[in-house]
């Protein structure tokens, strides 16, 4: 049986910056990872993917994106930053081990595909994209074209010539259902409710701007400001089918954990007739998609852009006290509840998901040393 000070599961960006801020701090860590790579989630994204979040906030601790780098990396540099970012660490992942369960005796022990660590420390940094949440419409397992989850989506070769509907507004979904129209296709995205949209950049500062410089600010009083704001920058998307939410998107992330569309160009191509607008599925028979509101139509292709839920149940059988009702962790950062445990990178805030685990390698690395 091993036996180390701190285990890190998962090597991806919120893993990365916990070793990398422990090595700040002068100490070592054992980061185990189950793919063969840093960054396997966004190896595996789409290909047209950049930043969201721009770069002067996206660099985890110690090392930041290279200013080289456009405001708005794209997918493959991001993978480059997170390889060069465990080399400047010297971090050593040890790869293909999975993790299968934690249990809490004198120490933590942490059960894995090749035997068990026994350590003071585990840092649950594995992130969300294990858990691709499917939907489950009657009918659905009957479907007699071509379904894919968003996490499968790379571009639209395969799709040529296909009638397409990409299910779910999110981010993914608005971008894959834009990457498909400018591939020439037929393209539908499917809106189960109201949707809160802000763009990416306003007067050519990065939308995230305001929301760090906001940050301590009553956030109902910020979204009745930039909702004004966003109305000017983005029009009234009420009239592209799209329900205005009751609340605002900083209100919505903050008390529903749910993120705001950024339009890095969906809305213009709703607008212009390039990506049609309908409400919720409702069941499908064959190749034809019914919907809530009586309509159907014939679809050849789905992607299912409906989100993750992350599940830590099983991995953590014996702290179900820890976990919301879904599996989710019910905390993120220097305190889970349990001496020695913590999670990293489950928490969906305003100021952008890359800044908030720097912050929370900080404090959990602190909380460490």
């Amino acid at each position: 049986m091993d036996k180390v000070n701190t285990v890190i599961i998962g090597a991806g960006p919120a893993g990365l910056a916990c070793a990398g801020a422990l090595k700040i701090r002068g100490k070592q860590a054992v980061v185990l990872e189950k793919s063969d790579g840093v960054g396997s989630v966004w190896r595996g994204h789409y290909d047209r993917l950049h930043l969201h979040t721009a770069k002067r906030y996206s660099g985890l601790p110690g090392f930041p994106m290279p200013k080289s780098y456009p405001r708005y990396p794209s997918r493959a540099q991001v993978v480059s930053y997170l390889e060069d970012y465990a080399a400047h660490h010297g971090i050593a992942p040890r790869f293909g081990v999975e993790v299968q369960s934690l249990a809490r005796g004198g120490h933590w022990q942490v059960r894995t595909s090749t035997g068990i660590i026994e350590t003071s420390h585990v840092i649950v940094a594995g992130g969300v994209a294990s858990f691709p949440h499917l939907a489950d419409w009657p009918g659905l397992d009957q479907f007699s074209g071509q379904l894919v989850h968003s996490s499968d989506y790379k571009n639209a070769t395969g799709f040529e010539g296909k009638k397409m509907l990409v299910v779910g507004i999110g981010n993914s979904g608005g971008e894959i259902a834009l990457d498909l129209a400018q591939a020439g296709l037929d393209t539908t995205i499917s809106v189960r409710g109201p949707v809160n949209v802000i763009p990416r950049d306003v007067l050519g500062i990065p939308a995230q701007s305001f929301s760090v410089a906001e940050r301590h600010l009553p956030y109902k009083m910020v979204d009745v400001v930039n909702g004004a704001i966003t109305r000017l920058r983005m029009g009234d998307v009420t009239k592209l089918g799209l329900a205005k939410p009751s609340k605002g998107s900083i209100a919505q992330i903050i008390e529903d954990g749910r993120v705001p569309l950024i339009d890095v160009g969906t809305i213009a191509a709703i607008r212009d007739g390039s990506i049609s607008v309908c409400g919720a599925i409702s069941h499908v028979d064959g190749g034809q998609i019914h919907f809530a509101d009586g309509s159907s139509s014939g679809f050849d292709g789905i992607v299912l852009a409906t989100g993750y839920k992350p599940d830590l149940r099983e991995m953590l059988p014996d702290h179900g006290a820890l976990l919301g009702e879904t599996g989710a962790p019910a905390t993120s950062g220097a305190k889970s509840g349990a001496d020695g445990l913590f999670f990293c990178g489950y928490k969906v805030v305003p100021t952008g998901h890359l800044r908030e685990i720097a912050i929370e390698a900080g404090e959990i690395a602190d909380s460490i040393s």
